[in-house]
């Protein structure tokens, strides 16, 4: 079951997001659905003959953003994509938050890596599997 159908991502300042959230997407190989002034779309929109795609909006928020518990995690179809995964966002001026490795407190395959993205909001991709 595919619990989420959309979630959204607040940032100050899209034009500095912009750069780190198409690198990581492209590295989760997740298509950019569309590109605004205000808003930034990755994945697959659900429709009544589709209704198991994913969408995430990354859109333009005054609002600040404080330290606090809440990620988004994206899943991972193998290790390697979790390492391109945060290498991309590293390199696009995400800070990280946890090198890609295993995490057997969660299970023995959780194979993942955290990254705050230049807003400071927290992403996390994960790998389930030990050859994804």
């Amino acid at each position: 079951m595919q619990l989420l159908d959309h979630v959204s991502i607040g940032v100050p300042d899209l034009e500095a997001a912009r750069p780190f959230y198409d690198s990581i997407m492209t590295a989760l190989g997740a298509t950019k659905v569309y590109d605004r002034s205000n808003a930034l779309g990755y994945g697959e929109r659900c429709t009544a003959v589709d209704t198991e795609s994913t969408c995430l909006a990354v859109h333009q928020d005054s609002s600040r953003v404080d330290v606090n518990k809440r990620h988004w995690c994206f899943k991972a179809v193998s290790r390697e994509q979790v390492d391109a995964f945060f290498s991309a966002g590293l390199a696009a001026g995400g800070r990280s938050d946890g090198e890609p490795g295993l995490r057997p407190h969660y299970h023995s395959n959780y194979y993942a890596a955290f990254l705050f993205d230049p807003a400071g909001n927290r992403v996390e991709v994960v790998c389930h599997t030990v050859q994804g």
